[in-house]
């Protein structure tokens, strides 16, 4: 076949080619906004943090980037993408930036050309690793570690890493977080600790420290003139510290002229705090507002610099996400057949086994909670902050067509919402513990009732009765137990079901409309409050319970009896002849229909045709039993099933035994166990396991589960059948939303602005214009391009109510590489001989199995002195770092070449199993030596005990280390470090307990003991510091009122206030606002921003400390002492002369 050819003329083009382009024009609009897409802005950005400078550049922090740019400002250059990256710091040279770095869950240093290039990661250690600058020389860069810390827990110093790789080299100073070395290396300035919450404003507590200048050979120390302000990020110009300070009020810069001794103020600013600081290339540069500013030394004149960064910053396109594990609350339809999931701020709705997973809100810019199923099936109610409040929302449970918005009368978030059978009402509780009632057709609510007291598990949960009519929950009284209550929707009237001398809790009613079941405890007692440590070892336990509601229907547990039927036609039963057998209370409902064409029409039908629930309020109290085949446990969640059925969760305790552990509550280390009992069989069992949370389908036929762990799923199982096999009745669908994230971090934003109005234990806002405060903020939301950036941002305008606990926490980093975490040895190990020599080795503990070194086990055979020569056939040398070879080595098995010297002939191979983190093993160590300091310099006669919290850890702490040493005359209490936790009263008590006399001891050395015999009787000494706080600060506050002895020490941080009920932002984060404060018996805010002042000022100061001296700890000793000089224990004593009451009266003496 031939092929055709055609031949175009000319003018035949031409006119091909004019139509073609006529076709394609862009309009100049079109193009202009084309060209402006393509064009960098030069606008300024705003929230660039951590500026650095040399004498060409300055980098900086932005969007968890390194950037860098001229002098001048301008559009700056991006220089690390992945992961997490912050505080950079240019050499002085101006050619490297140093920087911290997190690219799979470990901060590391890194360093990186000014002109760009592959990042040099320069440490592997499994501690965070915080960049603070370079040596002089530009050779080594210091950061600040938690490693190998010199206290009980992982503060900060100073370490030094070598730019060209190595190994890493400790400053002299015991204890350093921030700073620089002097231009001439002989000096450095430093911050001494971290303060817990860095951006609370006008704090005022032990944490706020002076700049100290120490000299690196005299170990001497300087610091400046100081009173109680928040100095900070000290840098040197010359022989000038520059550094912030809020000495006035707001956070600006100042400087202090070593020769002259004189603090000069140099910038003023009053709105927003400077933030951080640095020097380099003769000039400084600092943050403020969000823009980099630089001031100039000799002229004391600071100028914004105008910095534009620019990127694609792929993280914040909009994106499908996985949002399953996001799960937060859950409903089923009142047939089983679909669940509706909360997760990430979106309602979904899964088949139980057919269909696809619908998402009915798809909106990241709101927070979509709570779903609820109307009771005909039709709808779903939830709860959405699409306005900037929270409202109701009812929807269609198609997702197809728009929700009915119901407002709500007064801002607040809700919680545990509930619909009300016959669909009129819905109930749920507000922020404050208030029962909300909302008139569903005429779109209305009004308050049914209010808790008395705080309680962290919000227990006044309403629950409906079957017709509708009735609300039941529990609130406290003013013993704070608990009764149950009822409350009537047709006459405003609530009822009190249970006297409160148990604490009932959970009330549910059963679906026969005869009973209301609830838990109770009549153990309750020390419980009674969420924060006293009193309570730990004493849990809980609770039994089920029922009310019978009306006065004519019979318990339902009567005495049972097998006996014969009677037939038909039987002759009538003599008088005294056993009753006939009583209706199945179990059996009430019908059972729905096994074929597919049931419809939530039957389930209406069904519940239509229920009796109106009858309650005879007159003797209920009387008519409360007890379900003695239930055993007393730590039950929770009570939720009805089918008639005459409960469930109920019961917390696994970690070990996989029955019973609790220590702490409050005990156990539940192990998820829980779902029961479910039957009236009909009368008996309690096992029903799913791992349960987390569940809920019962309106027709009670279905129940929908939720496990947790790495293995979290859903399940939807029959509920009032056999019991489910184990994973049976899994959903399989996955839960994906299409997340905006600039949409998404306003919600968040506004959601924690809301959160901190709404459950801050004060209303004043501590007298800040809260609402002028979000707005002063609001206008840096926009430059927000990293989910940590948000947290800093909503951290800052939190700090403006200037209050501890604070703190703003967590959400989706999008880090998505497995952390790799190097093992550690549990030693401390230096260079010598070109080698790397093990110094000490850290022990194990004896009766701690957690406590594992991993060189100090049996049959490993290594040495303080040794060296490790290879790890994994991997030669070591000085010039490598051992934790680069040892990353990724922790919990698994690693083979070490070691030697008495620093050479191969003669090494041999042991195998050893790195730990994670050596922290608990220094912590250890660390009151070892103390212990026995103590004892040496007492001469046996003082004990010392360490506690490292108030919580678990610090109980356990006390009463291992303080009983175990009773028979000491006194003792000193270290609670330096204190980490809180709950209110100490446990310790205090025991602590200020005295005895009452003696019993003998008929053996031995016939020393008598005590009555009480447990304590020590002599002066008591407690340790204090500025890094103990919240219940740390409560102790020695209460130590102190009490007047049981000195504190010696540093001011404590100054944190009273508790934190619980925190909701979460969509993404998991949270931003925390105290629930309620502390103050003094003479109504008087104490401690918090104040923190308890020592009796006797002991600082430890580095030139003793380096010289291996704790003042604080011996100055306790010293005044332990004293005081048993004057005040000697009353423990060992002599009995008297044995009585004489067996000898007959002489008949003279009658």
């Amino acid at each position: 076949m031939k092929r055709r050819l055609l031949f175009l003329t000319r003018p035949l083009v031409a006119t091909l080619v004019a139509s073609i382009t006529s076709a394609i024009t862009i309009s100049p609009s079109v193009a202009q906004q084309s060209e402006a897409a393509w064009t960098p802005s030069t606008a300024p950005t705003r929230l660039l943090r951590s500026p650095t400078v040399s004498a060409a550049h300055i980098a900086f922090s932005y969007a968890g980037n390194i950037w860098v740019v001229e002098r001048s400002g301008g559009v700056a250059r991006r220089l690390t993408s992945v992961g997490n990256e912050s505080s950079p710091k240019l050499s002085p040279d101006g050619q490297w930036i140093a920087f911290s770095g997190d690219y799979g869950g470990n901060t590391d240093v890194y360093v990186i050309p000014t002109m760009g290039g592959a990042p040099k990661r320069l440490t592997w250690h499994a501690s965070a690793d915080n960049v603070q600058g370079w040596t002089p020389d530009g050779r080594n860069i210091v950061f600040a570690s938690g490693r190998a810390a010199s206290a009980p827990t992982a503060t900060a110093r100073f370490w030094t890493v070598a730019a060209a790789g190595g190994f890493e080299t400790v400053m002299p100073m015991p204890r350093a977080y921030q700073g620089k070395i002097s231009p001439d290396g002989k000096r450095v300035a430093y911050r001494m600790n971290s303060s817990w919450d860095e951006e609370r404003r006008n704090y005022r507590g032990g944490q706020n420290r002076p700049v100290w200048i120490m000299d690196l050979a005299s170990h001497d120390v300087v610091t400046p003139p100081w009173k109680d302000s928040k100095d900070m990020d000290p840098v040197w110009v010359g022989e000038k510290v520059y550094f912030i300070s809020d000495r006035d009020g707001v956070a600006n810069i100042w400087s202090y002229d070593g020769q002259s001794k004189v603090v000069t103020q140099h910038t003023r600013f009053r709105d927003f705090d400077v933030k951080t600081l640095d020097a380099g290339g003769g000039t400084l540069v600092f943050e403020q507002s969000g823009y980099v500013h630089e001031l100039d030394p000799k002229t004391s004149t600071a100028r914004k610099i105008n910095i534009s960064a620019v990127g694609d910053f792929s993280w914040m396109m909009p994106q499908w996400k996985d949002v399953t594990t996001r799960t937060v609350s859950m409903a089923i339809s009142p047939t089983g057949r679909r669940a509706a999931i909360e997760a990430r701020g979106e309602i979904f709705t899964v088949p139980a086994e057919k269909g696809d997973v619908r998402n009915m809100t798809a909106s990241s810019g709101s927070a979509e909670i709570l779903p609820m199923w109307s009771p005909d099936g039709n709808s779903v109610a939830y709860f959405s902050d699409k306005s900037g409040e929270y409202k109701l929302y009812i929807a269609p449970q198609s997702g197809l067509a728009a929700a009915r918005e119901i407002t709500l009368p007064e801002p607040s978030r809700p919680y545990s919402p509930s619909w009300s059978p016959d669909g009129r009402r819905i109930a749920f509780q507000d922020s404050r513990f208030r029962v909300w009632v909302v008139d569903v057709p005429a779109g209305t609510a009004a308050v049914a009732d209010a808790d008395m007291h705080f309680n962290a598990d919000r227990s006044i949960v309403p629950v409906w009765s079957p017709d509708g009519r009735y609300l039941t929950y529990s609130k406290h009284l003013a013993s704070l137990f608990r009764a149950v209550f009822v409350y009537d929707t047709q006459t405003g009237k609530k009822e009190q079901i249970t006297n409160g001398l148990a604490d009932a809790t959970m009330p549910v009613w059963d679906a026969s409309g005869k009973y209301l079941w609830f838990l109770a405890s009549t153990d309750y007692g020390l419980n009674s409050s969420l924060l006293d440590m009193s309570a730990y070892d004493k849990p809980q336990t609770k039994g089920l319970y029922l009310a019978v509601l009306g006065k004519s229907e019979p318990s339902p547990l009567l005495p049972e009896s097998d006996e014969e039927a009677a037939r038909a036609g039987a002759a009538p039963r003599e008088p005294g002849a056993p009753a006939a057998p009583r209706a199945d209370t179990g059996t009430a409902r019908t059972a729905r229909p096994a074929s597919d064409s049931a419809t939530v029409s039957d389930a209406n039908a069904a519940r239509n045709a229920r009796r109106a629930t009858v309650i005879d309020f007159d003797g209920i109290q009387q008519r409360i039993i007890a379900v003695e085949d239930v055993a007393l446990r730590n039950y929770t969640q009570l939720q009805s099933g089918p008639a005459g059925t409960v469930f109920f969760l019961e917390p696994i305790p970690a070990s996989g035994t029955a019973g609790g552990g220590g702490g409050r509550g005990g156990g539940g280390g192990g998820g829980n166990t779902l029961h479910r009992y039957e009236l009909r069989t009368r008996r309690a069992a096992a029903f799913a396991q791992g349960v987390t949370q569940y809920v019962v389908s309106g027709d009670a036929q279905k129940l929908l589960y939720r496990t947790g762990g790495a293995q979290a799923a859903l399940f939807v199982v029959d509920a009032g059948k056999a019991v489910p096999a184990a994973g049976s009745g899994r959903l399989s669908a996955t839960l994906r939303a299409y997340i905006d994230p600039r949409a998404e971090f306003k919600q968040i934003f506004d959601e924690g602005w809301r959160t901190s109005r709404n459950n801050l234990y004060v209303q004043n806002m501590h007298g800040t214009d809260w609402v002028a405060d979000k707005a002063m903020y609001s206008p840096l939301l926009p430059h927000v391009m990293h989910r940590a950036d948000l947290n800093y941002l909503m951290d800052m305008m939190g700090a403006e109510i200037a209050i501890g606990h604070s703190y703003v926490r967590g959400g989706d980093m999008g880090i998505d590489a497995p952390a790799s975490v190097a093992g550690l040895l549990g030693a401390d190990i230096s260079i010598a001989d070109d080698r790397y020599r093990i110094d000490r080795i850290l022990e194990s503990e004896s009766w701690n199995p957690e406590l594992r070194a991993p060189l100090a086990m049996p049959g490993v055979n290594v040495r303080n002195g040794d060296y490790i020569l290879a790890i994994n056939g991997v030669p070591l040398v000085a010039t490598d770092n051992m934790y680069r070879l040892l990353d990724g080595t922790a919990n698994r098995q690693t083979v070490l070449t070691v030697n008495n010297r620093p050479v191969m002939d003669g090494a041999r191979q042991v195998t050893v199993l790195p730990i994670a983190n050596e922290q608990g093993l220094r912590t250890r160590a660390w009151v070892e030596a103390n212990r026995r300091k103590v004892d040496s310099l007492s001469g046996g006669r003082l004990a010392y005990v360490y506690i490292p919290n108030t919580g678990q850890p610090g109980y356990t702490s006390f009463n291992r280390y303080y009983f175990a040493q009773q028979d000491k005359h006194g003792v000193v209490v270290d609670e330096r470090y204190n980490g809180g936790g709950s209110a100490a009263d446990y310790i205090v008590d025991i602590l200020g307990r005295d005895y009452d006399g003696y019993f003998n001891n008929p053996v031995g050395d016939r020393v008598p003991f005590t009555s009480p015999a447990s304590g020590i009787w002599g002066p008591k000494v407690m340790i204090i510091n500025e890094m103990a706080g919240s219940g740390g600060d409560l102790m020695p506050y209460m130590f102190k009122r009490r007047k049981m002895g000195p504190l010696v020490g540093t001011r404590t941080w100054g944190g009273l206030v508790a934190t619980t009920d925190t909701p979460p932002f969509v993404d998991g984060g949270s931003m925390i606002a105290p629930r309620f404060g502390f103050f003094s018996r003479d109504d008087k805010w104490a401690v918090e921003n104040e923190g308890v002042g020592p009796d006797i000022e002991v600082e430890n100061w580095p030139k003793e400390a380096i010289a291996g001296h704790d003042m604080q700890l011996e100055r306790a000793v010293q005044e332990g002492l004293r005081l048993l000089k004057e005040n000697p224990s009353g423990r060992a004593k002599k009995e008297p002369p044995p009585p004489v009451w067996g000898k007959r009266i002489p008949p003279s003496q009658y």
